[in-house]
């Protein structure tokens, strides 16, 4: 029987994850501490999706292990070796705010923790594929440096633009405001590519936009869609934090995403990169997230604009996903952002 060991296994991808490769026939070894907890409260803890994860998936495992521990790590690799048929590295400390409050903390966890992972491929079961989940964070503010114009609910480009259609995979990352969780990721970032390429490993990063969906345990810092939905549905105030709440973000949904690991998958190859979201296709502002709530759910939301950015947050940033959906064809979206939206206000009721 095939195995996946599957990183970050109770948070929102990994999740995804362990039920479609379980549901796919795998044996699935999680590797999950919660460490969402510690960053974000008793909000963000994961440990209600582990519970329904172990009901649901007879050939699920998960260890309470933290990836910077390199000899637990290796007890794991060691025990199932060859069997591992792939990786799928999700873990991360995923916020901005905490990057820069834990930088050592946050290295660790996002850049050695990869390195563990990678070194242990490499010696314990080379033919499995490495699944990476970056970030569009490795552009840092890049983006913002494009020629951008206001509209009413929403920054966006020209139709001329080059760039209309989405970022894509060789825009600079150099020059730029990453903030400190934009550093540690572009690390494993490119130091999973160099495992590609250098050592002959399968690797692929999987530079994410928005990801969302039903598992997210939004938090104020993190999970943008889930934690506007969370707020909206009891009534509080949701805060937009700069850029006048206009700030575009691209939307994919956890199921779509991990389609995209199962294609790669079946058909790896080297130290690739995919910029990967929701594209033109599933997109919105902020505002424009607060007024499709306030529509599906019909309530009125509260809303209070603050006038200063976070550190390296995009102004607007769509993915050009045109190079994986040209490498796999067969990939489809299922999900548009007005249809993420009505699961998640139906997943809070």
């Amino acid at each position: 029987m095939s195995l996946a060991i599957i990183t970050g296994s109770t948070g929102l991808v990994g999740s995804e994850a362990v039920n479609f490769f379980h549901d796919k026939g795998f044996e699935v070894i999680g590797i999950d501490n919660n460490l969402r907890k510690f960053f974000f409260g008793n909000s963000g803890s994961t440990y209600w999706i582990k519970l329904r994860l172990l009901k649901r998936n007879k050939r699920f495992k998960n260890y309470n292990i933290d990836i910077r521990n390199i000899n637990a790590l290796t007890e794991i690799f060691k025990r199932y070796k060859k069997k591992i048929s792939v990786i799928i590295h999700c873990a991360a400390q995923p916020s901005h705010d905490y990057g820069k409050n834990f930088p050592f903390l946050d290295f660790n966890v996002n850049a050695t923790g990869t390195l563990n992972l990678l070194e242990l491929t490499k010696k314990y079961c080379p033919d499995a594929p490495f699944i990476f989940m970056s970030t569009n964070k490795v552009y840092g503010d890049n983006p913002n440096k494009l020629k951008i114009y206001e509209k009413k609910t929403r920054w966006e480009l020209r139709k001329t633009d080059k760039y209309y259609k989405g970022i894509q995979e060789n825009f600079s990352i150099d020059n730029a405001t990453h903030s400190f969780f934009g550093v540690s990721k572009t690390y494993a970032d490119l130091i999973v590519q160099e495992y590609g390429k250098n050592v002959g490993l399968k690797t692929v990063c999987f530079r994410g936009g928005c990801i969302t969906g039903p598992n997210h345990s939004g938090a104020s810092l993190h999970g943008f869609l889930s934690y506007l939905v969370k707020v909206s549905l009891k009534m509080k105030k949701y805060n937009l934090i700069g850029y006048k709440g206009k700030q575009v973000r691209d939307n994919l949904h956890s199921h779509d995403l991990v389609n995209c690991f199962w294609e790669f998958y079946k058909k790896p190859r080297y130290g690739e990169i995919y910029n990967i979201g929701g594209g033109r296709y599933s997109n919105c502002s902020i505002i424009e997230a607060l007024n499709l709530v306030e529509k599906v759910a019909e309530i009125k939301v509260k809303r209070k604009i603050l006038k200063s950015p976070r550190i390296g947050d995009h102004i607007w940033y769509i993915s050009n996903t045109l190079k994986f959906r040209k490498h796999y064809p067969k990939w489809k979206q299922k999900y548009n952002t007005k249809k993420i939206i009505e699961e998640l206000i139906e997943h809070q009721k």
